[in-house]
């Protein structure tokens, strides 16, 4: 009987040693954007597989990383993206997110890019 719950104690530790929360995200292949052109008053869904980069009317957009956040928890994506504009060069690197898209979304004159989800 000692063994039974020796062996079920460190069993319990264990499992208090996993990682949980905050380590926890899903990888997903391709981010979705909303893309808006300020000027012809237009916004369109395009889909970037990550590691690749699609030519959008004047924007060069690579995504590095798309993860969604652990589905225990309120449902978020993140996506690691690199905005060039042919005129001006890389115009925005770095993560968005789904859930605040104000707080890191590519804000210029001519076109907004944030994410939708990643799939």
């Amino acid at each position: 009987m000692k063994y039974i719950i020796l062996l079920f104690a460190l069993f319990l530790a264990g499992v208090a040693l996993i990682p949980r929360g905050a380590d926890a995200y899903i990888d997903h292949e391709t981010a979705v954007l909303r893309v808006l052109n300020k000027a012809a008053g237009k916004a369109q869904t395009v889909r970037v597989p990550v590691d690749y980069s699609i030519d959008f009317e004047k924007l060069n957009i690579a995504v590095r990383s798309c993860k969604q956040s652990d589905p225990f928890d309120a449902e978020n994506y993140f996506a690691f993206v690199e905005i060039s504009d042919s005129s001006a060069g890389q115009i925005f690197g770095g993560w968005m997110n789904r859930n605040e898209p104000g707080n890191n979304p590519l804000q210029n004159p001519d076109y907004d890019v944030w994410l939708v989800n990643c799939e």
